[in-house]
């Protein structure tokens, strides 16, 4: 039995390795690969930030926050508003992509003094990333409208 067990495992494997590659040189021929591909979630990672990027054409920088629930919601009822609260609706993968984005961002020196101005604010550590992650979405948005690949900020002159 054990003999059969392994065969099937090694053909499941293969016909997986064929379907990694075929959608590997799918997402390679599509026209904003290079885009998607330039801003990585760490600096030794090629992967790139939608790994899955199965979002219709956003209308604005804010439509793509909100898919990748990562835009604050506000509770209104009457003439009661309750502060903002984190999105719990939207695409669950791209929002953990963008919150893991932004953690290993948090080696960036752009990305760190960002950080630390939102924990000066009084944010929590969660919260803080979440505004991390909401920067990077506007970057990724502002990457995919231009068709431009992701180019570090450079630091202003003294």
């Amino acid at each position: 039995m054990l003999p059969k067990l392994a065969e099937s495992l090694k053909v499941t494997l293969r016909q997986r390795h064929s379907l990694e590659t075929t959608i590997e040189e799918m997402f390679a021929a599509h026209p904003l690969a290079a885009v998607l591909t330039s801003i990585q979630v760490s600096a030794s990672d090629r992967r790139p930030i939608l790994p899955k990027s199965a979002t219709p054409a956003p209308s604005s920088a804010g439509h793509l926050a909100a898919y990748a629930a990562i835009a604050p919601i506000s509770r209104i009822s009457g003439t009661s508003i309750k502060g903002e609260h984190p999105a719990r609706a939207g695409n669950r993968k791209l929002k953990r992509a963008l919150f893991l984005s932004a953690f290993a961002a948090l080696h960036d020196p752009t990305s760190r003094t960002y950080y630390d101005r939102k924990r000066a604010e009084g944010k929590k550590h969660n919260a803080a990333l979440i505004c991390l992650a909401r920067r990077r979405c506007d970057v990724l948005y502002a990457m995919i409208k231009n068709r431009e690949p992701y180019r570090a900020p450079v630091p202003a002159a003294a």
